[in-house]
């Protein structure tokens, strides 16, 4: 059964961070069949690409057009860096509204502990039981060493719903995240099945800097867009995705 709202935030927007230094560098070790990801700071310290800082500022033009009761008036964000930069950049165009940005630990990226920066070559070749192991435990559940699963992931976003029902009754919030944290606050909010939010995964990539909106319908929050493009659409800024999900190492740098 959905979750029911008798209170709480008016909309909830979720929006993807820019285009980050960890995606170029996972677009470039996929293409060279590369082991590792070539970073060297930490997954916390990962900072926006010049595209991903161009596409956030187009993102703040954007949300500065929209009608009053679209824009925000609660921001919150992962600590991690491109979602922090991501969100701050855009607010510059909202400077005269005074949001301020809240840093919200529940919304950092997953953590893929021992397995961090490894490409998903690297895991089969330097880890050969985890590849075996995801496999038959599958991606929502499966948990690397010293690492999350997505379940763990829903679970902290659960913890940020059951707070936002309690003093945000009629805030338009705004959240700066990842993907992975998008796609279970989706699992959440509409219970969808382990196998349809997988499926989905595999068939829609959730671009940088796009914005997945609900809006409360009576007792519920009601989807009304998902991944949606349009800021960067209508801008001169590259739309940058992931790779699909054959290709891609699960990372969401």
């Amino acid at each position: 059964m959905k979750p029911r709202w008798e209170s709480g935030p008016k909309s909830l927007v979720l929006v993807r961070h820019g285009e980050s230094r960890g995606n170029q560098a996972d677009d470039a070790a996929r293409s060279a069949g590369a082991e590792v990801l070539d970073l060297k700071e930490r997954d916390a310290d990962v900072e926006l690409s010049d595209t991903g800082r161009e596409q956030a500022h187009a993102l703040g033009s954007w949300i500065a057009e929209l009608d009053a009761e679209s824009r925000p008036t609660v921001v919150l964000a992962s600590p991690y860096r491109r979602a922090a930069d991501t969100a701050s950049l855009a607010l510059e165009a909202l400077a005269d509204a005074g949001l301020q940005v809240v840093y919200d630990e529940r919304l950092r990226e997953r953590d893929f502990g021992a397995l961090d920066r490894l490409t998903g070559a690297g895991i089969r070749a330097r880890h050969p039981e985890e590849a075996a192991r995801r496999k038959h435990v599958g991606k929502f559940y499966y948990q690397p060493p010293s690492g999350e699963s997505w379940a763990n992931v829903a679970q902290r976003a659960r913890s940020l719903l059951t707070d936002l029902r309690h003093g945000f009754d009629g805030e338009r919030v705004w959240l700066f995240t990842h993907q992975a944290v998008i796609m279970t606050f989706r699992y959440i909010l509409e219970e969808i099945e382990e196998a349809d939010l997988l499926a989905l995964d595999r068939e829609v990539r959730i671009g940088n800097a796009s914005v997945t909106t609900y809006r409360r319908e009576g007792a519920f929050l009601e989807l009304e867009s998902f991944a949606d493009t349009t800021a960067l659409d209508r801008s001169p800024a590259e739309s940058t995705h992931e790779a699909p999900q054959a290709e891609r190492t699960d990372h969401g740098h």
